[in-house]
């Protein structure tokens, strides 16, 4: 079985690989959090995902650690396609840092919603 603590590498393309971890956290009675680390070239970049308002994170009653949603999807973010469709979501805005600054915490629901509206909108048809 996996040690689920141990960094995985996620393979982007030739030049670009990133290493990641997911962590369930509580912090300052500020409630549930889980956080999906990544790392690549020295620069960490935390994505964060706070329970609330219609809202879950993983490792209570309802998911998984790692489990994270809303009414209408859910997301595991110990598969690596999800890491990876986060990974491009945050490329695709220009949140991952590269060089310059060597620790970012971005908002994963942000993220989230994206990839649910993604996955919820119909393809065009073909031509």
């Amino acid at each position: 079985m996996r040690d689920r603590r141990r960094p995985r590498k996620l393979i982007v393309d030739d030049t670009t690989a990133y290493l990641w971890t997911v962590r369930h956290r509580h912090r300052d009675g500020r409630g549930c959090r889980d956080v999906l680390t990544l790392i690549r070239d020295g620069v960490r970049t935390r994505i964060v995902f706070r329970e609330g308002e219609g809202r879950y994170v993983g490792g209570g009653a309802y998911t998984h650690a790692g489990g994270v949603g809303d009414r209408a999807h859910h997301l595991n973010l110990h598969r690596p396609g999800t890491v990876r469709a986060l990974v491009d979501e945050a490329v695709r805005r220009r949140l991952l840092p590269h060089g310059g600054k060597r620790e970012r915490e971005l908002d994963g629901w942000i993220l989230f919603d994206a990839l649910g509206r993604a996955a919820t909108t119909p393809e065009a048809p073909p031509d």
